[in-house]
């Protein structure tokens, strides 16, 4: 007998060899029907999976992430079989879950390619694979049968991962007439997949390699009812009404220009509005916190990145280097701003007493994305970190951490994202090398986040493997007005550079120590931040932060000069907006300020001029009637200030 410990603590006994399926059918017959998966100590296993020694168990469903990600890794499996059904002879490279769906990389062979006339039969052939209920069965094979075969089909992808695997590690799963190399796990069996979607195709290179032939990367999704499939379809129209690329032109925020170069967005008059106020809000918050700016250069010599460890990380996702006359002299655009903040930190000696040190700076970074990666603001080759880097003592390491969630919260809750969670991300145990640093480093920093997170109350998860390859991380995941998750804020704690640029401080005995280094960026990219902003609040940003508060529309050209004392009268108490004199209908400017996303639309004619008054309209909701000046300035500063403290809505419509 083996004992099963379930979430809530409660132990059941189960002879060996039961499966995840009978501990589920153990508990109720409903929760055994909607079971995809199963956790076993901490490993996602397949639902009919033996289980020969006592274990701790979770049953993962639909409503579970990595049921989810179990579903739809199955549901690329069919995708897979209904492809080679459809056009037979094609290649395949991998297929892995995504947040929403899944994609498998293709190689369909000289001449052919797949167009959106094609996503319906692809669809159509799925839901008909799926109704044959075909299970996914999992065996384990040698290395050279994995071979042997693989050659026989004539799939040199398959070969080429093969190639990294250890005999006796290799695992296929077949379903249908489709066999593949996986690790799994999978689901039972096709027949919870009961609608299915294609929703684009992209090229990709072979493991990221623009050396490499490009493949066909096949995007769609899958559920187990069409409702829900309807749904999910809904909410990607409405994403792409809120795409940031649309509304950042729409809106004149942002450009892109081949003559500058892919991947270096353009900040247009009123885009540059909007990042200077976000600078401008986190700027006042980090001089209360105590923080110090300073600014670096937008280049660095090849030896600071080769002391800081980038160089060896980052060097090829870097741009060439920059060669000077001088031989032997090499300068990189700077992948990083931490290096130079470490020598900004040694430019004169420090005592226990001068720390903590904050220094602050909106530092402008590059990295080489390649081409087929970039994506609007979102992965951009130049963008712009609220970087900061925290010196202290090892005593102050979770206080410092601590103010920092609170920074990082107080800039969510004044924009409106209330929906997030801390990931903690730690390296992965069973991969040190691709970390620099000792052990007890490692165990020390990875302690102080823990701590810190859990005294603040976060609502925290746990991921192995994700933490910067000089220390561990707390990153905030965020969802959107949508539900799209999106990583925003982070902060790292890291003992690794202070160590590898000799960094000290004079202790109270006189010894000298290291200090320990906090990195942290709320924001994260300002680039990335703003895009995430825009599609959140469909570009309706808060009062505050919106480039053009107000816009004043006189009704005819007798009141202009009316509008223009209305408008120095707002932009006295500091205020943004303008005057539309153009020689227009009424109708036609309150319909053109709406499309501009205006909050205020102050109409302006004879009543209004001979009263002292505005008609105020709110983008969105409509009038609100007529009210003076000063009352206007007034409710309009009251909102302000509710934003401002996480009190009021944003608007997100």
């Amino acid at each position: 007998m083996i004992n099963i410990t379930l979430p809530d603590g409660s132990v059941r006994q189960f002879e060996a060899g039961a499966s995840g399926y009978d501990v589920a059918a153990s508990i109720s017959e409903g929760l055994a029907r909607n079971a995809l998966a199963v956790r076993v100590n901490g490993e996602v296993r397949d639902l009919h999976r033996p289980i020969n020694d006592s274990a701790t168990l979770e049953i993962l469903t639909w409503n579970d992430e990595a049921g989810k990600n179990t579903f739809w890794h199955s549901s690329a499996h069919l995708l897979a079989e209904a492809l080679e059904a459809l056009y037979p002879g094609v290649k395949f490279g991998i297929g892995p879950p995504i947040e929403n769906g899944f994609y498998y990389d293709v190689d369909l062979g000289e001449g052919r390619s797949i167009s959106p006339d094609d996503y319906a039969k692809i669809e159509q052939k799925m839901l008909e694979l799926a109704k044959n209920k075909s299970r996914y069965e999992r065996r384990e094979v040698s290395k050279a049968d994995a071979i042997a075969y693989f050659q026989e089909k004539g799939d040199p992808y398959k070969l080429d991962l093969l190639e990294g695997l250890e005999d006796g590690s290799i695992t296929f799963y077949q379903q249908g007439n489709f066999t593949d190399l996986c690790r799994g796990p999978h689901l039972p069996d096709t027949a919870n997949i009961k609608a299915a979607k294609v929703l684009n195709v992209a090229g990709a290179y072979w493991r990221g390699d623009e050396k490499n032939k490009q493949l066909t990367r096949i995007y769609a999704i899958t559920f187990p009812k069409d409702k829900e499939l309807k749904e999910y379809l809904h909410k990607l129209e409405e994403a792409r009404k809120r795409d940031h690329r649309k509304l950042g032109k729409e809106l004149e925020l942002f450009a892109f220009s081949e003559r500058v170069g892919a991947g270096l967005p353009l900040w247009l008059p009123k885009g540059t509005a909007l990042r200077e106020r976000l600078e401008q809000f986190m700027r006042r918050a980090q001089v209360k916190a105590g923080y110090l700016p300073v600014v670096t250069p937008h280049i660095g010599a090849k030896e600071l990145y080769v002391t800081s460890g980038h160089y060896e990380k980052y060097g090829a996702d870097s741009f060439q280097p920059i060669k000077t006359p001088n031989p032997g002299e090499e300068f990189f655009l700077k992948p990083m701003n931490c290096p130079h903040h470490c020598e900004i930190y040694k430019t004169k000696p420090r005592s226990y007493r001068d720390l903590p040190l904050r220094l602050a700076e909106f530092g402008t970074v590059y990295r080489y994305e390649q081409s087929g990666e970039l994506h609007g603001l979102t992965r951009v080759r130049g963008f712009t970190q609220d970087d900061a880097h925290i010196f202290c003592r090892q005593d102050q390491v979770k206080e410092e951490f601590i103010k920092v969630i609170d920074l990082v919260l107080y800039v969510f809750r004044a924009l409106g994202f209330e929906d997030y969670t801390a990931q903690i991300s730690l390296r992965d145990p069973a991969n040190k090398q691709k970390y620099i640093g000792t052990d007890e480093n490692w165990a020390a920093a990875e302690s102080a986040i823990q701590e810190a997170a859990q005294e603040r109350g976060l609502r925290t998860v746990t991921e192995l493997g994700e933490a910067a390859f000089y220390g561990p991380k707390l990153d905030f995941m965020v969802r959107d007005a949508l539900g799209r998750k999106w990583q925003l804020g982070t902060i790292q704690v890291d003992y690794n550079l202070p160590e590898r640029f000799d960094l000290e401080y004079v202790a109270p005995d006189n010894s000298r120590q290291r200090p320990v280094m906090i990195h942290r960026a709320p924001f994260g990219s300002l680039e990335r931040f703003v895009a995430v902003l825009i599609e959140h609040c469909a570009g309706n940003f808060p009062l505050w932060l919106a480039p053009e508060q107000f816009i004043v529309l006189p009704i005819s050209d007798k009141y202009h000069e009316y509008a223009r004392r209305v408008q120095e009268q707002l932009q006295q108490a500091d205020l943004r907006g303008t005057v539309d004199e153009r020689d227009e209908r009424i109708g036609r400017k309150i319909r053109d300020a709406e499309m501009q996303k205006v909050p205020y639309l102050l109409v302006v004619g004879e009543k209004e001029a001979d009263n002292g008054i505005v008609s105020v309209r709110r983008h969105g909701e409509g009038d609100l009637g007529s009210m003076p000046i000063e009352a206007f300035v007034r409710n309009f500063q009251e909102q302000v200030e509710e934003l401002m403290n996480g009190r009021g809505t944003v608007a997100a419509h």
